[in-house]
């Protein structure tokens, strides 16, 4: 899942606070059109939006309503629609924060970082029989430790934390060994090492199912 998605069709703004964002070790995606948006999101999903109003196509306030229908993900309107009636709206339809063009940089990095502590500075993820412990870099099977590399761990808890999403390979495996030159088949591997820990039967997995042609899917 994306940490944060862009929608502003000003590809330089866009392009500023995205350098800002990813030097603040968030990952990112930008879309440039309402459409473009939400296909993103369905796909990826996000954890906090950064949505325009004013868009090619599909409007903001529209993404916003789309979005609305489905998750509760933050969303932050940037706009240069300054009347009241505007922000009324964008905050009626669902927005968390209504921040007006131009904005000062570093009280954006603030109001997201206060998103991201209070929504997600969860230490410990629950699925069921898993149990992770983010902290202390551990995850339980029924209660039990059980050995993992981290890699294992990390491959473990993206899956978890998209449950219900089918993951395409490549986005999985640019989100875990980004910075490795291990060889694509390395997520095969690590997949088959996962499932062999986590199901009750390895052979014919329950939890991390394949999706042929795509990748895979946590349920």
């Amino acid at each position: 899942m994306t940490d944060i998605l862009i929608v502003e069709d000003n590809k330089e703004l866009a392009d500023l606070l995205c350098d800002f964002l990813r030097a603040e070790n968030y990952t990112v995606s930008i879309a440039q059109s309402g459409e473009k948006a939400l296909q993103l999101y369905e796909k990826y999903g996000a954890r906090l939006v950064i949505l325009d109003i004013m868009l090619p196509g599909i409007d903001g306030f529209s993404v916003c309503t789309k979005i609305r229908e489905q998750s509760n993900t933050p969303i932050i309107i940037v706009s240069a629609k300054t009347e009241k009636e505007d922000k009324l709206n964008g905050l009626f339809l669902g927005a968390d924060d209504y921040i007006e063009k131009p904005y000062d940089i570093d009280i954006m990095l603030a109001k997201i970082s206060g998103i991201f502590r209070r929504r997600y500075a969860v230490d410990e993820i629950t699925d069921g029989n898993i149990r992770i412990d983010k902290a202390g870099k551990t995850a339980y099977i029924h209660d039990v430790p059980t050995d993992m590399t981290a890699k294992e761990l990390e491959l473990l808890l993206l899956l978890i934390e998209n449950k219900g999403r089918v993951l395409n390979k490549e986005y999985i495996f640019s989100r875990i060994w980004a910075d490795s030159v291990s060889e694509p088949q390395t997520l095969t591997v690590h997949i088959k090492w996962l499932r062999q820990k986590i199901e009750d039967n390895p052979k014919n997995p329950k939890r991390i199912q394949t999706v042929w042609g795509v990748g895979y899917k946590f349920v």
